[in-house]
């Protein structure tokens, strides 16, 4: 007999809604590893290629690629985005309202590519 599973919507914040500490951070620590992600991928670079290219450890793009992500802080993922020869542009707007604050945070790069996230 197949089990009915329940399906529950989340937030726009999946590391909040699994009641991680930090979630806001973790979240946008994920957004920028997706970005360092995709700019390895789109200029082909290796691990080992970035490291020559930025200066950071090769092991530091493994542990990017792997989304073991707890030794990084959000600027160090910032400064590796620039190295690799991009910019990060982070817009923050509050709203403030009757029952509880709601904060959008946008981030972008040079990519163009754009991830929304409340907070």
């Amino acid at each position: 007999m197949k089990e009915r599973l329940e399906v529950i919507r989340g937030s726009v914040n999946v590391f909040r809604d699994l009641n991680i500490p930090n979630a806001d951070v973790e979240q946008l620590k994920a957004i920028l590893a997706v970005e360092i992600i995709k700019m390895l991928d789109a200029q082909k670079l290796t691990v080992r290629a970035a490291q020559r290219l930025t200066g950071f450890a090769a092991a530091d793009f493994s542990r990017i690629r792997n989304a073991d992500l707890g030794r990084f802080t959000v600027d160090r993922l910032m400064t590796m985005i620039n190295q690799l020869g991009s910019r990060v542009d982070v817009a923050v707007k509050i709203k403030r309202g009757t029952s509880r604050t709601v904060k959008r945070r946008s981030v972008s790069t040079a990519l163009g590519t754009k991830a929304r996230m409340s907070v």
